[in-house]
């Protein structure tokens, strides 16, 4: 997970959420050209920036309600990471979801056609 392992909490408050979120949503995005058995390891490795990614979101926002939020996707991430047989229709509806935390991102969903 280089490619994020720099990233300070202090930079990424600098972000608005619907930035942060849209960059969350670019790695699930990015992951699912590898959702298949033969290419776990880009799978998970898109999953692990995702994931490192939530978890820098919780640490800078202040809304209670929306690091529950966020927590709780990433439990459902983590449950995709595991899985040795890619879910490509719950990668989706979890890709929906985190779009659709903030007006900004939401406008993805109908773009990407989830």
């Amino acid at each position: 997970m280089t490619q994020h392992s720099a990233l300070s909490p202090e930079r990424w408050a600098h972000f608005e959420l619907g930035q942060q979120i849209l960059q969350i949503g670019a790695e699930m995005q990015r992951a699912l050209k590898f959702l298949r058995p033969e290419r776990l390891t880009e799978m998970r490795a898109c999953y692990e920036r995702a994931m490192a990614l939530v978890e820098l979101t919780v640490q800078v926002q202040e809304n209670l309600h929306l690091r529950r939020e966020l927590l709780g996707w990433h439990g459902v991430i983590a449950e995709l990471y595991k899985r040795d047989d890619p879910d490509p229709i719950v990668h989706r509806q979890a890709l929906r979801v985190l779009l659709r935390l903030h007006p900004e991102s939401s406008k993805q969903v109908a773009i990407l056609g989830l």
